[in-house]
């Protein structure tokens, strides 16, 4: 009964060390905080071409070099709604030399989405995925999804459901992916 005893106390202890050392690892992870999930390294954005809100066409290749934070929602999505704000003040927080914020909708009515930003006081580019090729690429499944694309074009980090997106881990996040890209 002792060895037994003894046997469980040693394999207890090495779990909780190696739960600590994962735990330690995991605390120093700026995607962490955020509940974000890391995306495979080498992982490629693929490249799209959508149309604005305000007929403007813009491509995910005229952006290399700045991180760019894709959020991916729709007016029905009473979650995807809440969580503008924060994305408004994000990039209101962030050197647009260097960061980019576009959210993507595949809802087509564009004067209900335009009243929707009006009344939620929010300026943010709406680029619509009106056959959703840019949704499926991205493997959005639920709404909202964003995903940060780093400097390169990689495929960094990915979230599902809403965040604050203005948190003090969310600007820290973004800054550090700013200044070094991983």
């Amino acid at each position: 009964m002792g060895v037994v005893r003894k046997a469980w106390g040693i394999a207890g202890l090495l779990v909780m060390l190696s739960l600590a050392g994962i735990s330690g690892v995991c605390a120093h992870d700026p995607f962490t905080p955020l509940k974000m999930s890391r995306l495979p390294a080498g992982s490629m954005a693929m490249p799209f071409e959508l149309t604005s809100l305000d007929g403007t066409r813009v491509r995910l290749s005229d952006l290399a070099g700045k991180v760019v934070l894709v959020n991916f929602w729709a007016t029905w999505c009473g979650p995807c709604k809440e969580e503008m704000p924060s994305l408004a003040r994000l990039q209101r927080q962030l050197d647009p030399k260097k960061f980019v914020l576009l959210t993507v909708t595949t809802d087509l009515q564009r004067q209900g989405i335009a009243q929707f930003l009006s009344h939620a006081g929010v300026t943010l580019p709406v680029l619509f995925d009106e056959d959703q090729e840019v949704s499926r690429s991205f493997m959005v499944r639920g709404l909202p999804t964003t995903v940060v694309v780093g400097r390169d074009g990689t495929l960094l980090g990915r979230a599902v459901g809403p965040r604050e997106w203005d948190s003090q881990e969310s600007v820290a996040l973004m800054r550090q992916m700013m200044e070094n890209g991983k």
